[in-house]
């Protein structure tokens, strides 16, 4: 079955762990809805806020929609605007950093059962 929502129809939450500030998630597509494969995530990241510097088993597409950013690793920063993909491999240590006045916020589609 299809599925088609809206993002003001997603709760979302903070994101509490430790090395993460400002940063909250909606799940908009993923184990709720059946699906075989794979997650989509939106983030939102306050200004000044980031991700968690981590690295992880599977790989990650990202999506910019609005606000700007870095995308940091091991290669340097990498800048994120509005309509900017990325792409990260298995096992590369990363985070997102908001650079902006307004939040970055970014779709994160990974495999479903990385979506914890």
């Amino acid at each position: 079955m299809v599925t088609v929502k809206k993002v003001s129809q997603v709760d979302g939450h903070e994101i509490q762990m430790e090395g993460v500030q400002g940063v909250a998630i909606k799940r908009l597509i993923g184990a709720a809805e059946h699906v075989p494969t794979f997650a989509m995530r939106l983030f939102e990241v306050q200004p000044g806020g980031h991700t968690p510097l981590h690295t992880h088993a599977h790989e990650h597409e990202v999506f910019v929609v609005s606000g700007r950013g870095v995308v940091k690793g091991p290669w340097g920063e990498k800048p994120l605007e509005p309509e900017t993909a990325v792409y990260v491999p298995p096992q590369i240590e990363h985070h997102f950093l908001s650079r902006g006045d307004e939040p970055l916020r970014f779709l994160c589609l990974v495999p479903l059962e990385a979506d914890r």
